[in-house]
């Protein structure tokens, strides 16, 4: 495989830089990442495709990984809930070395390679399931164990890696693999190889949620209301989707609890 993560940067003397010109060469390096992410939609979309198909039928999605890419699945995972308002258990992220890691490195946990499963198996993960793999490098043990395991279960695999013909996308169903190049700082993956993982997880949450019905037109109508801007913001949808005054539709919304709801009383 060719591990382009690993590459030496396209800057060189970066200690010797200004403020502004290490800044500006972050920023260039930032500009690729879209485009690379572009590249790879054919695959964003069948990994979505199969994904939003099971999960029509009652499964799960779940995310595993390690260090950063291990904290943006969870992060995707932990904001399903409040955006879309299912419940927790219908998207779950997983981190080597579990919730510790989230905010503190733990030492060669990437490196167990049976661990994963057995981190999926606290959930009872069934072969109605889909398991994506998340790492930059393609080749973290944890993962590929993960995704292994999974298969011979019958459950859909597929990855978000920024190597090609790496052996976390050879144990993927449904691999998606985005080459953003050498990092800023040379080996960073929590950098360009991270925002592309952020917004292939972007892209494929929010587009399953609007397969599963959880968007009407472009709003999030069972967004849970867990705080005075949300109310607000809540309130704002129902008034513009039924045209009525402000104070009308906060009682709506006050008394029915959801956007959805207050929506669907108020059109009857």
């Amino acid at each position: 495989m060719n591990r382009v993560t690993e590459q030496d940067s396209n800057y060189n003397h970066i200690d010797e830089m200004s403020v502004l010109e290490v800044l500006q060469g972050i920023n260039n390096e930032d500009k690729t990442v879209a485009y690379a992410v572009e590249k790879s939609l054919p695959q964003i979309e069948k990994l979505t495709s199969a994904v939003a198909e099971r999960m029509k039928k009652g499964g799960r999605l779940f995310y595993i990984g390690a260090g950063t890419s291990g904290r943006l699945g969870v992060v995707d995972a932990s904001e399903c809930p409040p955006t879309y308002g299912v419940p927790f258990d219908w998207v779950v992220g997983i981190i080597a070395g579990g919730d510790t890691a989230i905010r503190k490195a733990v030492e060669f946990a990437e490196d167990d390679d049976v661990q994963a499963w057995k981190d999926l198996q606290e959930f009872n993960i069934n072969e109605k399931d889909c398991l994506v793999g998340l790492a930059a490098s393609g080749t973290t043990p944890y993962v590929i164990g993960g995704l292994n395991t999974a298969r011979k279960h019958g459950i859909l695999t597929g990855c978000i890696v920024c190597n090609t013909g790496g052996p976390i996308a050879a144990e993927s169903d449904f691999p998606v693999e985005v080459v953003v190049g050498p990092e800023f700082i040379t080996g960073s993956t929590r950098m360009k190889s991270g925002t592309a993982q952020k917004l292939v997880l972007n892209m494929l949450s929010t587009t399953v949620m609007v397969q599963l019905g959880r968007v009407v037109g472009n709003k999030m109508v069972d967004m849970q209301l867990t705080n005075n801007k949300l109310v607000d913001r809540g309130t704002q949808m129902v008034a513009d989707e039924l045209n009525i005054e402000y104070d009308e539709a906060a009682s709506l919304l006050s008394q029915y609890g959801s956007v959805r709801k207050a929506v669907e009383a108020g059109q009857q």
